[in-house]
């Protein structure tokens, strides 16, 4: 790897303090990655020097900041590989993108009877939308069931497939596991019984090469604060020829042509999703974040993420006491645990006192949880400016944990 370490976490302010007198080890990267200088200096430059609103002015300051917030779209779309930048759409988030698609693609195209299949690993906002369209339109709901490893159980998927499902809507990545989906399969295997497929690629954006043109998926929606950028700001890739054909999400200005108190004409896309004043700010230093993680290569990224991965199931593994959940084969950086017969959040605690962050509870993956039978995990995620001294940090706090509670 030619990644130097020490030199990227320079560009991290955050991480150069104390917490609890300890050097913080910030190790809750899955929640939000944290933010380089220049994405910092992005937001502060642009309130500072270009701070207009955008597309309808006719001055310096608003071609300015219409410019600049239309070049991260087309970063945007350079960096899942869409066809166009007309097919990126900027929403408030992951959430907010997958609940765009169930208020417009769902209420036009999904009826009654219909079918809507997701699986076990999926986080709420890929659950509650479609239970939502479901109790509205009379349609199903149906959900792909996983092993003890937490890998979903493919062929089981494939006897759900019907000539009735409209959408299959699937997590990319594991949030709370880490488990990568064979999304590439899902895709081929649902577009022959004629049905959309979303993804939520909001953990896998960050540590995967995302191609959308090659995976053929219908839609991909994920959040730039999980990809070094600021928070509040997501995206949502959607096929041109499906985004056409859906309705508006929300009714104002810039998303119409236009307005008479008779009819309504609506804009092209992307602007036919963006009503009224956008995240404009974030937009714009969201390309610092997408230019920080082009320039270090994505594989670069991974290769050291999932070297500090196995070297964390190395050193974890003879603790005793130590329960990993989830052991898939294909992972993205998340090391999910329980330590024998305590709760996650007295651990997360424990970890805290010692500078260490980790996120603790059912992240927002409730049935997950009780498919395995307990309340949560302690979620230990890593980035690219994580170490292995930090990775070692950890689980000489875990083995610390253990033995007191097994004393």
């Amino acid at each position: 790897m030619n990644l130097n370490i020490d030199q990227i976490r320079g560009l991290f302010p955050v991480l150069h303090q104390e917490v609890h007198g300890k050097p913080l080890i910030y190790f809750d990267n899955a929640a939000t990655t944290q933010k380089p200088k220049a994405v910092i200096e992005a937001l502060v430059n642009y309130y500072e020097l270009d701070n207009s609103n955008i597309h309808r002015g006719a001055h310096a300051l608003a071609d300015r900041a219409t410019r600049y917030y239309e070049n991260t779209r087309e970063s945007v779309r350079d960096f899942i590989n869409a066809k166009e930048s007309a097919e990126i759409i900027f929403t408030k988030g992951t959430t907010e993108s997958i609940n765009l698609v169930a208020l417009t693609f769902g209420r036009k195209f999904i009826g009654k009877g219909d079918e809507i299949i997701i699986s076990t690993l999926e986080h709420h906002s890929n659950i509650v939308p479609w239970q939502m369209l479901c109790e509205e339109k009379g349609a199903i709901l149906k959900v792909i069931p996983i092993n003890e490893a937490g890998e979903i159980l493919f062929e089981e998927f494939e006897k759900l497939l019907s000539p009735k499902t409209k959408l299959v809507s699937i997590v990319h990545a594991s949030n709370a596991l880490g488990t990568i989906n064979p999304v590439k399969k899902i895709i081929d295997a649902a577009h022959l019984v004629g049905a959309k497929v979303l993804l939520d690629g909001a953990q896998s954006t960050s540590h995967l090469e995302i191609d959308v043109q090659d995976l053929d998926c219908d839609f991909m929606a994920f959040s730039a604060h999980k990809l070094y950028g600021p928070t509040g700001l997501g995206v949502l890739f959607g096929k041109r020829e499906v985004l056409e054909a859906m309705p508006p999400f929300l009714g104002g200005g810039e998303m119409i042509k236009e307005v008479t108190f008779e009819k309504t004409t609506y804009n092209d896309i992307p602007f036919k999703f963006e009503a009224g004043t956008p995240n404009i700010a974030d937009v714009i230093a969201f390309k610092a974040a997408l230019d920080f993680i082009k320039n270090l290569k994505k594989s670069e990224i991974k290769a050291h993420e999932d070297e500090l991965l196995a070297y964390a199931n190395e050193l974890m593994k003879d603790i005793k006491g130590f329960i990993p959940v989830g052991t898939a084969q294909d992972k993205v950086s998340v090391l999910s645990f329980n330590i024998n017969q305590m709760h996650p959040f007295d651990v997360g605690q424990m970890l805290d006192a010692r500078g260490i962050a980790v996120r603790t509870g059912h992240h927002c993956t409730q049935p997950l949880m009780k498919r395995f039978g307990i309340e949560g995990t302690v979620r230990a995620s890593f980035a690219v400016y994580n170490t292995k001294s930090e990775i070692e940090q950890l689980a000489e706090g875990v083995a610390r944990i253990a033995r007191l509670k097994n004393k």
